[in-house]
């Protein structure tokens, strides 16, 4: 493995969080919209923002909203968390290969901030032989600032963007993920992945409880990659 693809710079940290600034707008808008739905549900100013810098997984934090003031204990809210982040268990998975030789106190360090904008942008640049590091750490960075300053301002100014689906602004992020898919490796194997997946997420999204489409779906999908392996020929 080139030594390239574990050693990160500072300029090239500041150019991947400017890089991935475009789309934080949106992350910050739907901040927003989560500060204000916080607030009217009852959840204070500060605890608001300690959610989004430490948890820093916006449905799920929008989920655990639905089940805040119901008398229910911790351990639901962890297990609902969690199985709404799964989707981050696969994205190291992916990841791994490459991150593998870093130490491993630096390594979590860095997945941290691990999200789908950036880990849909590092991942083609691996596949392709390059280093997406600084794109998981800057991008990463870029992302979560963008999601607490957000919350913040939810706090105070979100009653401006009460629901940012009315303008649309749900669709930018899936429009970004689908154009890092597009850009990457290109083989049926790559294809069937995506389909399998796809089909699976919608029947799942049909007859599953919430938000289990997600996992479910990227499960599916990477069996077919764990089974299918590369150059393995159909």
């Amino acid at each position: 493995m080139s030594s390239k693809n574990i050693q990160l710079t500072a300029q090239e940290t500041w150019v991947a969080f400017k890089e991935m600034l475009p789309i934080s707008v949106f992350v910050l808008i739907f901040g927003l919209a989560f500060g204000l739905a916080s607030i009217q549900t009852g959840v204070n100013g500060f605890n608001t923002v300690l959610m989004s810098a430490l948890v820093f997984g916006g449905a799920s934090q929008f989920a655990t909203l639905e089940l805040w003031g119901q008398s229910i204990s911790v351990m639901p809210l962890v297990v609902t968390v969690f199985f709404i982040n799964a989707r981050h268990i696969l994205m190291g998975a992916s990841l791994y290969p490459w991150l593998k030789d870093i130490p491993t106190v630096k390594r979590y360090c860095y997945m941290l901030v691990i999200s789908d904008a950036n880990w849909a942008k590092a991942l083609p640049k691996y596949q392709q032989g390059q280093s997406g590091l600084a794109d998981i750490v800057g991008g990463g960075l870029a992302l979560w600032l963008m999601w607490i300053i957000g919350t913040w301002l939810g706090i105070y100014f979100g009653y401006l963007i009460e629901n940012p689906r009315v303008f649309g602004l749900d669709m930018v992020m899936a429009c970004f993920l689908l154009t890092m898919v597009m850009s990457g490796q290109k083989s049926l194997r790559i294809v069937v992945v995506w389909i399998v997946a796809a089909i699976v997420a919608i029947l799942a999204y049909w007859y599953l409880p919430e938000n289990m489409h997600v996992v479910v779906g990227a499960l599916a999908g990477g069996l077919v990659g764990v089974f299918w392996k590369e150059g393995v020929k159909s």
